[in-house]
């Protein structure tokens, strides 16, 4: 063991062609039991092409993997392999499981798309370990990133995130809406492009419109705006539009919303934001 270990640092990461398990000494106390893994692996905004080869190497290696139903349908049937797929609000039961499910020699996966530390799954499986057993947290876990769709959306139309930016998660879920307009609100204060994840629910249809009377009081009506839908999908569609012509019911939940700065600008199809102030 190394003296790096024996002071909490986690271990160099694993070779993307090796299991986990075979790169790191255990502490000294763990049961054998213990010795499973667990890993938050981001899967990206959609296209396979944008899962990172170490995701892959370390998804081939898994005997589960847990997330959300759509996003565990996005990972390959192998003989070996035991699905767990869940509800969107069930986060933490998700996250709880993974880690009791590891800490039993299991190898396992906990899935999220875009990346897994970017509003995400990520942080669900450090609350719970916080909580959890103290064993939980001698676990070999790491985090693997993804693609984020806010940074596949800008890919999308060019550079709109090309000086300082800021990404805001609209759902009030774990949030009060009052907490999300008052971050709304000094973002567009310090002038910050911004990308706007979960805008638009069946369950909150109205929210938006609270969103865009916001943007619309400080913000001017020619500042440009991308609407990039199912980024990197076979159902993509990518608009860019004025502020003044967005209406609340072209969004939805597979659409990332990025709002340009006052200095965002259009050169040809393409959109960017100068790298100077």
């Amino acid at each position: 063991m190394t003296a790096d270990e024996e002071a909490g640092a986690l271990p160099p990461s694993p070779s993307v062609l090796e299991p986990m398990a075979n790169t790191m000494d255990y502490p000294r106390g763990i049961s054998v039991r213990m010795k499973g893994w667990i890993v938050v692996a981001g899967l990206g905004p959609g296209a396979e092409a944008l899962v990172t080869p170490e995701v892959s190497a370390i998804l081939a290696a898994a005997t589960d993997v847990i997330g959300y139903i759509p996003y565990v349908a996005r990972v390959p049937d192998r003989e070996g392999l035991v699905k767990h797929a869940s509800d969107n609000r069930v986060e933490l039961d998700r996250a709880r499981h993974a880690l009791e499910l590891a800490a039993s020699g299991r190898r396992v996966v906990v899935v999220s798309s875009g990346d897994p530390g970017v509003f995400a799954m990520a942080s669900a499986v450090f609350e719970a370990m916080e909580a959890g057993p103290a064993d939980w947290r001698e676990l070999d876990l790491r985090v693997l990133p993804g693609i984020t769709a806010m940074l596949a959306a800008a890919a999308a139309v060019g550079a709109p995130l090309g000086h300082d930016f800021c990404a805001i998660n609209l759902s009030d879920n774990l949030k009060p809406l009052d907490l999300v307009l008052k971050r709304l609100r000094l973002a567009i204060e310090g002038d910050f492009a911004m990308g706007f994840y979960n805008p638009r629910s069946r369950s909150r249809p109205g929210q938006f419109d609270r969103v865009l009377e916001v943007l619309r009081e400080g913000c001017e009506p020619e500042r440009l705006v991308v609407l990039a839908r199912a980024v990197s999908t076979p159902e993509q569609s990518v608009t860019v539009l004025p502020l003044a012509d967005l209406r609340a019911e072209m969004v939805d939940m597979r659409t990332m919303v990025i709002l340009g700065s006052s200095l965002t600008r259009r050169v040809g199809r393409f959109v960017y934001t100068p790298r100077s102030a």
